[in-house]
């Protein structure tokens, strides 16, 4: 188990603050991470993974994130991007076998344990049939299942994945969903940046919503979907059912009115 912990993290970009004061600390389940474009959620998980400079403090199972070589911190957190570009025309096999490289010696061998890392990664993630396509000429649902596959083949006791879900179709984002709560149900973190607000209802245990760069709502799904915060947050009018989970998204708020999407 990891535990990641945030004290009082801020992120400014340029003149812009993107993130701002964030508190909070998480060891193991799903937790989802929520909050309209542009509200800093990718800042904050890159942050948490030291790959932006920021102000406040990182803890990864209380050492200062900082004090982490890169090695160490890849090997205790797996990080999924968000909308990675693929630049070189490798199969599907090797790229969800670069998921393996935290655990390699400098020019080592891929063992039988890698393999049979990757093997399972790729038949989890449904693209074994994929593995000797070419990644850059898949599309983009396929492309995202793949590097999906390559953070799991990570194995490491926690998971980071910003928007996960990205290009996939309905039935492969609820198999993606079922991973990420697989994964939690086997005591490890996960923390998954979402936009999908009944999927997140749904899966995680734990949700923190980001507004304007600060953290605005953080606990159990169905108390903080609330129609107040969807609207507030996101500016939106939602049909709310709790058995099961909907937060389904009917109408804009627009000056205090509702406005037909």
């Amino acid at each position: 188990m990891v535990k990641v912990e945030a004290r009082e993290l801020s992120v400014a970009l340029g003149r812009r603050e993107v993130v701002r004061g964030v508190s909070f600390a998480a060891g193991r389940g799903l937790v989802g991470v929520l909050g309209p474009n542009g509200a800093g959620k990718s800042t904050l998980v890159r942050a948490l993974l030291g790959l932006v400079p920021h102000a406040g403090e990182v803890r990864l199972d209380e050492t200062p994130i900082a004090r982490l070589t890169r090695a160490e911190i890849a090997r205790r957190v797996a990080y999924l991007p968000q909308g990675q570009t693929l630049h070189w025309p490798l199969t599907v096999e090797r790229l969800v076998a670069l998921g393996r490289l935290p655990h390699l010696a400098p020019f080592s061998r891929l063992d039988e344990a890698d393999r049979t890392a990757i093997e399972h990664a790729m038949a989890r993630t449904e693209v074994t049939a994929l593995r000797h396509r070419t990644a850059t000429e898949l599309s983009g649902g396929e492309r995202a299942r793949v590097l999906l596959a390559r953070a799991l083949a990570v194995e490491a006791p926690a998971l980071i994945a910003d928007e996960p879900l990205s290009s996939l179709d309905p039935a492969h984002a609820l198999h993606g969903m079922e991973l990420l709560r697989a994964e939690a149900d086997a005591g490890r973190l996960v923390l998954a940046v979402l936009h999908d607000l009944t999927l997140a209802a749904r899966f995680c245990d734990r949700l923190l919503v980001l507004h304007d760069g600060a953290l605005v709502a953080d606990g159990a799904p169905g108390d903080v979907l609330s129609a107040e915060l969807l609207a507030r947050v996101y500016g939106v009018r939602a049909f709310i059912a709790d058995d099961p989970p909907l937060r389904v998204p009917l109408a804009r708020i627009v000056d205090g009115a509702n406005a037909a999407t």
